[in-house]
């Protein structure tokens, strides 16, 4: 007698796609793809369903669809299937859309990749923001494995957001008073401030197929879930303040922002704070009451809690953590900025970041 379990024939052409809910339970999507569209399609997984036959119902609703169809197609087309008072707990539509399209080869996961992790150096801040921008681009073409790259400095610095003007977020009269290096990213969000030994820095470098079905807003926490796991490690308990905060319950500790590139490169940039000098910061960085009020807070020297008081760790200690947490659960390999890249970002240093049309393009 054969057992049901060997099934061979049965596997011949069939595709298999995971993804783990942040927080939530894993889902599974098994199917084939017959003239273009999806076929044999099961879902299943660890998550909570009723009523039970509601599973046959989304099963029902991918197959036939087109297997190019979007994330929203697939995630639209499983909310209309179900029953009025179906109950999903651990899981999501979208949750399933992401799974078919990891299936298809169209969004991937963590460990379909070979990750790197390009150590803490020294290096100039206007350096720092242009390698961004062409460690991002390798990726996307495919010439650079994704990775995790740590930033280290010398010059106390502001670095402004994409789309920050450089008079109402930086006072002058401090910026001269303090020496500081004022510079533009090509990511969003708002003004760091930056000196040696006072912030973790760190810049995620991946294909956008990661975050394939992910919403914008969802895809913070999803790619910082390993640094949530390296801060419980060392006794902090982090969590993420929509949209782009980092905080704990002392306070807020870090922030973050993306930018994605037409190429299919993206990056994910997350500035913590390690040792602020809080009473500079104020003097360096003009933080508006309007800015203020929304964080719920009075002062801003309260908006920003130092790790350093928090863990009692060095600085060093808590990248160390970092880096060996990130190691482990996507088996990176130490790397370097190679001689062609780091000539590439100083020659946008030169043409780009280090220029006044840039930093003054939103005067």
């Amino acid at each position: 007698m054969t057992s049901r379990l060997a099934s061979p024939d049965s596997d011949a052409g069939r595709l298999h796609g995971e993804f783990k809910v942040p927080g939530g339970k894993l889902v599974v999507v098994d199917c084939h793809v017959a003239d273009g569209k999806l076929a044999e399609v099961s879902v299943s997984g660890d998550f909570f369903l009723e009523p039970d036959e509601a599973l046959q119902d989304i099963n029902r609703a991918l197959t036939g669809l087109p297997a190019e169809s979007t994330p929203g197609d697939l995630a639209a087309a499983v909310t209309a299937a179900l029953p009025a008072d179906a109950i999903l707990f651990g899981f999501s539509a979208e949750a399933v859309a992401i799974a078919v399209r990891r299936a298809l080869s169209k969004a991937s996961g963590w460990l379909d990749h070979q990750w790197e992790v390009i150590p803490p150096s020294v290096l100039p801040t206007h350096l720092n923001v242009a390698l961004d921008e062409v460690l991002t681009e390798e990726v996307g073409a495919g010439r650079r494995n994704p990775t995790l790259r740590f930033w280290d400095w010398e010059e106390p610095s502001v670095v402004i957001g994409s789309f920050q003007s450089v008079r109402n977020e930086v006072d002058p009269a401090g910026v001269e008073k303090h020496g500081i290096t004022v510079v533009r990213r090509i990511s969003g969000g708002g003004a760091m401030f930056m000196e040696a030994g006072n912030c973790i820095t760190y810049s995620l470098y991946l294909p956008q197929t990661l975050v394939d079905g992910i919403s914008f807003a969802d895809s913070y926490a999803f790619l910082d879930a390993w640094v949530m796991a390296a801060l419980e490690k060392l006794g902090i308990t982090a969590f993420y303040v929509p949209l782009n905060d980092i905080a704990t319950e002392q306070g807020k500790i870090g922030g973050a922002a993306q930018k994605r590139l037409a190429n299919g490169g993206m990056l994910h940039h997350v500035t913590m704070s390690y040792d602020i000098d809080a009473d500079k910061m104020v003097e360096v960085l003009r933080i508006g009451k309007e800015k203020l009020s929304d964080k719920g807070t009075r002062s801003a020297k309260k908006r920003v809690d130092p790790l350093r008081r928090q863990s009692g760790l060095p600085r060093d200690a808590i990248i160390k953590a970092m880096q060996d947490v990130f190691t482990e659960r996507y088996g990176a390999l130490e790397s370097r900025i190679t001689d062609a890249e780091l000539a590439a970002a100083q020659e946008r240093v030169r043409s780009k970041f280090g220029t006044d049309d840039w930093l003054f393009r939103i005067p």
